[in-house]
């Protein structure tokens, strides 16, 4: 009997494996990063894990962040912050170096990419 379940964007990258590793790679980038790094906390920790269970569930897999902190709200998450167009595209520019430890095929890298531009657009609100 086939299989008709949907693939998703999160079962294409590697699945939890690789939303950690991709997790792993992008925050140290951030950090270094003039433009959004001031934004973040010391403690990068708790906001690894959110980003960890965010994606996870963004990208197509278990409903990570849901099942633990309700409708994720992104925009009304990041409104404290001043993000410029500037800083969407560094953090953009971060995660395209991060996906780069996944070593996905260049075709998938830049699905993943347009994916992440709509929400890294919307929180621009400075």
């Amino acid at each position: 009997m086939p299989d008709n379940r949907e693939f998703t964007l999160y079962e294409a990258i590697g699945g939890e494996k690789a939303v950690r590793k991709l997790v792993n790679a992008f925050y140290p980038l951030v950090q270094a990063n003039p433009l959004i790094g001031p934004l973040f906390p010391d403690d990068i920790e708790p906001v690894r894990e959110k980003q960890f269970l965010f994606l996870t569930q963004f990208f197509g897999g278990p409903p990570l962040y849901s099942e633990r902190y309700g409708h994720p709200m992104m925009r009304a998450r990041h409104l404290p912050f001043p993000i410029t167009p500037e800083r969407a595209d560094a953090w953009l520019g971060c995660m395209s170096r991060a996906l780069d430890s996944l070593q996905l095929e260049e075709d998938l890298k830049g699905f993943v990419l347009e994916r992440l531009k709509a929400p890294a657009y919307h929180f621009i609100n400075s």
